[in-house]
């Protein structure tokens, strides 16, 4: 009996190819029970024999299974995971590292590819932010922003503290011209006093006046000696934000840009007194009343109604002087050597030793409890700090005029020395004339 030919949708399949779709499988069954053979199906759908053969056998519809390509990193992929995150997401370091510690030579595409999923987790990491709540009287967040204002018709650029208490949003500001220590200590103490109290922590960046060391994995932090004898003076709690995650402290970063945007933007002043009562009076009649996006109450009556007693009282403490003493020997310059700045004491104390006090801005220098000299503490390195009055009386030395201290009359010298050997002799020596 001849069998009869079954006229199939046209299904293109490129030679060689033996992935087959299920309805490619289902037509080889259908041919198969009318009697076609394994090669005849073979040819009319464009694939092998063998493949006809495979999907015949089985019983239902497999998906063909491709041998998977042998890649240069596969078996590195532990390593490169801890690469990839220790050094930021960097692919072109780990491509080095990986030459470096394994001797493998690859493209930086290929380790792009490898890091890929890896890449997507740290981005994702870093764009997560958790909203941290604290309750009363724990926190405070303060950092540091900087804007150009017209002052007196001239551009002046503001250096702007600003304090953030965490859980009313409370805000305080002041304007300095520098960001130097003593701004930052300045400025924490202005945020006590407007307060009214001091919290348990305060939250900061890794400011180099603040901090001296901060590692990013194992997360220790050592902070400068004079900020931590602050904090110990007033009773809170120092922490720094982990390096690159400015966010952590997302309420005072919120804060400063409102300073700029709504306190300062446009606005010029007669003069510096006059910038900071504008200030003081913003805080007063904009900051504390309006209505916090996030709160959803004013600053201030949150303040009032749960926040001001959580702080814990000034009781009057006086501000934080910080004293550091240091013992000194006066080089034969007329000058005493502390963080490699030169301070100038009296001449006649050359080879004496002194006692050295730093409060504040001020040096002051002490023999035998005597106040000797006082100098403005310097903020660059390797500088001179002379008062003339201390090199009066020496050859050479300028005076308050400007002018070098005069030679001693001709009277009062000493008569030159005389030569024991006639010139001649030591100009034969020496093979020449002087």
């Amino acid at each position: 009996m001849k069998s009869q030919k079954i006229h199939l949708p046209k299904i293109t399949i490129r030679k060689g190819d033996e992935m087959q779709t299920p309805e490619t499988v289902a037509a080889m069954r259908r041919l198969y029970e009318l009697g076609w053979g394994a090669r005849r199906i073979a040819r009319e759908l464009g694939c092998s024999r063998n493949t006809v053969k495979r999907h015949l056998s089985q019983e239902d519809w497999m998906p063909d299974r491709l041998p998977k390509r042998r890649r240069a990193l596969s078996t590195l992929e532990e390593w490169l995971a801890v690469s990839f995150r220790q050094h930021c997401g960097n692919a072109d370091v780990v491509r080095q590292e990986l030459q470096r510690v394994h001797g493998l030579q690859v493209s930086l595409r290929t380790v792009e590819r490898a890091v890929r999923p890896w890449r997507q987790a740290l981005e994702a990491e870093a764009r997560a932010t958790v909203r941290f709540e604290t309750p009363p009287g724990q926190q405070l967040q303060i950092d540091f922003g900087s804007t150009t204002v017209r002052i007196g018709g001239e551009p002046v650029v503001v250096r702007l503290f600003v304090a953030t208490l965490g859980y009313s949003r409370r805000v305080f500001v002041a304007a300095f011209d520098h960001e130097r220590q003593s701004a930052w200590l300045d400025g924490l103490e202005g945020a006590f006093h407007h307060f009214g109290g001091v919290p348990e922590e305060v939250l900061m960046d890794n400011a180099r006046a603040l901090v001296d060391a901060h590692d990013r994995i194992t997360r220790v932090v050592v902070f400068n000696t004079r900020f931590l004898a602050f904090a110990r003076y007033w009773g809170f709690q120092p922490r720094a934000c982990a390096p690159c995650r400015a966010r952590t402290k997302g309420k005072d970063e919120r804060g400063v840009g409102s300073v700029k945007r709504n306190a300062i933007a446009g606005r010029m002043f007669d003069s510096w007194a006059a910038l900071e009562g504008h200030l003081r009076g913003w805080l007063r009649t904009v900051a504390d009343v309006r209505i916090h996006g996030t709160t959803g109450e004013p600053p201030l009556a949150r303040f009032q109604r749960a926040e001001a007693d959580a702080l814990r009282p000034l009781n009057g403490r006086p501000p934080f002087h910080w004293i550091r003493e240091l013992t000194r020997r006066v080089h034969a310059d007329s000058c005493i050597e502390v963080d490699t700045n030169h301070y100038s004491v009296p001449w006649r104390l050359i080879g004496e030793t002194v006692t050295v006090q730093i409060v504040d801005e001020s040096l002051r220098v002490q023999r035998a409890g005597i106040e000797v000299a006082r100098h403005v503490l310097s903020v660059g390195r390797r500088q001179r700090v002379i008062d003339p009055a201390h090199l009066a009386g020496v050859v050479g030395a300028p005076t308050a005029g400007g002018a070098a201290n005069p030679a001693p009359p001709a009277a009062d010298r000493s008569p030159a020395p005389v030569l024991l050997r006639p010139l001649a002799e030591y100009e034969a020596i020496a093979g020449g004339g002087w």
